[in-house]
């Protein structure tokens, strides 16, 4: 173990201090996509049917304990609910609305975190070849060790930005998907409920 993080830090000291920022954007990039999926897990797992759904719309007595998609649109709405339908509705598309902001959180924010950590391994790349240059123009092309040190800077950041952006942008995608099906779901039991709410009314 302590082999792995000393190997660990001497490749962050190869990159220069252009590594901390980078190190940063994965370390936040990771936390937000790994609360997405336990967030679009919960919401998938532990849901309850639409039958269940409409026996609470209709007055049923039934424990909720879950973070499923409808049971979060079943519990918002039935602590909003008024017990006039043309109100009810407004209600339910109100909690609808803030249910798809919710399930749409961070993606954004990931997605630049993971576009923005090639650009970082491009600026360690530039940053390295002028750092050569310089070496190159004091004791000129003979001096192999003195380049090293800019060509390690250059070829660690670009790999670091690349190994942080590949899965980053993957799975960024695989999120906006997860993302779209759940809306789907939403509007799908958002318009049932509404349907029978205006049955009823008639």
């Amino acid at each position: 173990m302590g082999d792995t993080l000393w190997q660990a830090l001497e490749y962050l000291e190869q990159g220069g201090w252009i590594m901390l920022p980078l190190a940063a954007c994965s370390v936040a990039m990771w936390i937000l996509i790994l609360e997405r999926i336990r967030t679009y897990h919960g919401m998938v797992s532990g849901d309850i049917s639409i039958e269940k759904v409409m026996r609470i719309i209709d007055g049923e007595n039934i424990e909720l304990w879950s973070e499923g998609l409808r049971v979060q649109l079943v519990k918002a709405f039935q602590a909003d609910r008024s017990g006039y339908v043309d109100i009810d509705r407004k209600v339910l598309r109100k909690c609808a609305e803030k249910l798809r902001f919710d399930l749409k959180r961070y993606l954004p924010v990931i997605a630049v975190l993971a576009s923005v950590a090639p650009l970082l391994g491009l600026l360690g790349t530039v940053l390295g070849m002028m750092e050569t240059f310089d070496v190159i123009s004091v004791f000129g092309t003979g001096n192999a060790k003195a380049m090293a040190g800019g060509i390690s800077v250059a070829l660690v950041t670009t790999q670091t930005g690349l190994l942080v952006a590949i899965p980053g942008l993957f799975l960024s995608g695989w999120l906006a998907r997860r993302s779209k099906r759940l809306e789907t779901r939403l509007d799908e039991i958002t318009s049932i409920i509404d349907r029978h709410l205006h049955q009823v009314a008639c």
